[in-house]
């Protein structure tokens, strides 16, 4: 059966531009305003300031959109946007109608995940720069021969593996004590904290290093806590900052004494390898050696010099003879030329004296040669003569006492006509009673 023409329903013919009219307010009146979290793919900047690119889901699906971002929006932009990077943007979705083609126009932009946190980061450093915490005069030298190490990380970590293995390698006499610590989620930061003050509180360690092994910057985020920082900075132990890769850096570096690339770095800087320290020794056992030896070669040279002057005293004794024998005739001469001063004196006046005084003059002339007589009784030379001797002891000394002696001493004997070395056999108290 063949239905009237006035019974089939109409159907709603759309024209291009209708259906992607339609299409725009339908998705502009579902998304007016919403925040898309990607990864920046073909970022490009036209000459008229708009920028365009495109957003790849940030979790690895096959899914992309096109993104414009007009120069007002793009004027305030603070960081510059490059592929690769993952951003948030707010803004809302549209088509572009001369192609037909889906876009989100971006109102504003902002780094998301490591982005975000990098901005946290240094917000915190400038704030905790600017009172002075991380001052270079405020660092410590570390202890250069350390007996005891103190390392605060996870007991599991790779980071701690790492650094006992260097210290059995380098330093297998170093004591190491470890204060274990959660490193990395929201619990790590006060458990850092509690470790570094048990390490304090117990006070045995020279020198403490807190470390742990590589990752992301949310994993190391813990290191970036504002707590962590104050409890390295009042440390009254130096720390060693030992926290990630070389290229990551951390608040707890900045605070730190010494900030190492690595946990493994950390642990050969903290002590000298023992074949340094070895070859330190020998060094200085060199330098001793030759001190030592340049003190003796000192002190023997002037042994030997007093050993040559005590092995001949008879030089000694013959230069005060001399000097005596000077004196002696300088004396006589001059007694005599004071006495024939007098005689020549006397004679001339002789003739003009009474008698009793020429008696006197010739009294006198016998009280002068009986002085003369008896100061040549005195030159020790004629009581040599007589069959004495002179004896000194080893040093010089002369012998005027049986007290001074000892048998088998040695003694030097002085004569009349030279010397003799004699030796003590026996020894008599007043031998001539």
């Amino acid at each position: 059966m063949i239905e009237p023409a006035a019974l089939v329903p109409q159907r709603l013919v759309w024209s291009v531009a209708s259906l992607v009219h339609a299409v725009a307010d339908t998705l502009s009146a579902k998304f007016s305003a919403c925040v898309v979290r990607g990864e920046l793919s073909g970022f490009s900047r036209a000459a008229s300031g708009h920028c365009y690119f495109s957003l790849k889901d940030a979790d690895g699906e096959a899914a992309l959109i096109r993104c414009a971002m007009f120069r007002r929006a793009a004027g305030l932009l603070d960081f510059a946007p490059g592929d690769g990077q993952l951003v948030e943007v707010r803004g809302r979705i549209a088509v572009y109608e001369p192609r037909g083609d889906l876009q989100f126009v971006v109102e504003s932009m902002q780094r998301a995940g490591a982005g975000a946190l990098f901005e946290q980061f240094l917000r915190l450093k400038a704030r905790l720069e600017a009172e002075g915490l991380f001052a270079p005069e405020r660092k410590r030298m570390l202890p250069r021969f350390p007996r005891r190490i103190g390392v605060v990380t996870s007991l599991g970590a790779a980071a701690l593996h790492d650094v006992m293995t260097s210290f059995a390698r380098r330093a297998p006499h170093v004591e190491i004590v470890v204060y274990p610590s959660l490193v990395q989620g929201a619990e790590a930061p006060e458990a850092l904290v509690a470790a570094i003050a048990a390490a304090n509180a117990h006070a045995v360690v020279d020198v403490l290093i807190v470390c742990r092994g590589g990752g992301s910057m949310e994993d190391l985020w813990s290191f970036n806590d504002e707590r962590l920082v104050r409890a390295i900075v009042s440390s009254t132990i130096p720390v060693i900052s030992g926290v990630g890769h070389e290229t990551d850096v951390t608040l707890a570096d900045f605070a730190a004494d010494v900030r190492a690339p690595t946990p493994t770095a950390a642990a050969e800087l903290v002590v000298l390898a023992l074949q340094e320290c070895m070859s330190a020794l020998d060094g200085f056992a060199q330098r001793m050696q030759r001190r030592v030896a340049h003190v003796l070669d000192s002190h023997a040279q002037r042994l030997d010099a007093s050993a040559l002057r005590l092995a001949r005293p008879t030089r000694t004794l013959q230069r005060q003879s001399h000097t005596l024998d000077l004196l002696e005739q300088r004396l006589r001469n001059a007694v005599h030329r004071s006495v024939e001063t007098r005689q020549v004196g006397l004679q001339r006046l002789g003739a003009r004296l009474p008698p009793a005084i020429r008696f006197m003059q010739s009294r006198q002339g016998m009280r002068v040669d009986t002085l003369q007589a008896r100061l040549s009784g005195l030159d020790p030379r004629r009581v040599l003569a007589r069959g004495y001797a002179w004896l000194a002891d080893s040093q010089g000394a002369p012998v005027q006492s049986v007290a001074q002696l000892q048998p088998g001493q040695s003694l030097q004997a002085v004569l009349a006509d030279g010397s003799a070395q004699v030796a003590v056999e026996r020894i008599d108290a007043n031998p001539l009673e």
